[in-house]
């Protein structure tokens, strides 16, 4: 009795003794508000990390669809900007063992496919940050997923110059799901 009373105590301390591990957060469903089709509005700089003011405003459609059961996704949208053609797809992939997002843009000025943006949703909020260059200059990215509901989201995009101590917010979309 007392043999099964000393092996029982040596497992419960090597149990107390083990470091929990914290349950894994799957974020494979981050993005299922995205999911259908939607109009736009777009507030952008037209003049970036230049002190500018000057706002230019034009609507847009955006359609988004989930792949490989939610640890993928991809957009298309359409600008309304007064350039024929304006547009881009964004494909969006998840690491469940990071719990992160890599979000992929290929836009109508390049046709090439930019650095990732990467990051996760945190209080309904998604914050995903990239390395780019602007001008030939290198730049911190930003963008931020905010405002979100069954109807209604908001994406921005910051740009750093200085490494992320500040930052210059240079578009602004106000989304609005289409009647289903």
């Amino acid at each position: 009795m007392q043999r099964h009373s000393i092996v029982g105590a040596t497992v419960l301390l090597a149990a107390l003794a083990l470091p929990a591990q914290a349950a894994v957060r799957d974020g494979s469903h981050d993005f299922d508000f995205w999911f259908g089709q939607w109009t736009s509005t777009h507030h952008k700089l037209k003049h970036r990390l230049a002190n500018s003011n000057e706002w230019e405003d034009f609507t847009g459609e955006a359609v988004a669809r989930p792949l490989l059961g939610g640890r993928a996704n991809t957009d298309e949208n359409v600008f309304h900007s007064g350039v024929a053609g304006a547009g881009g797809i964004a494909f969006r992939t998840y690491d469940p063992t990071k719990d992160l997002w890599s979000i992929y843009w290929i836009g109508t000025t390049s046709y090439t496919v930019d650095a990732p943006m990467v990051g996760r949703f945190a209080d309904g909020v998604g914050t995903f940050y990239g390395d780019d260059t602007w001008e030939g200059k290198p730049v911190r990215v930003r963008f931020i997923w905010s405002k979100i509901d069954l109807t209604h989201c908001h994406w921005e995009q910051a740009y750093s110059s200085d490494g992320g101590k500040t930052w210059e917010t240079n578009w602004l979309m106000d989304f609005s799901r289409k009647a289903f």
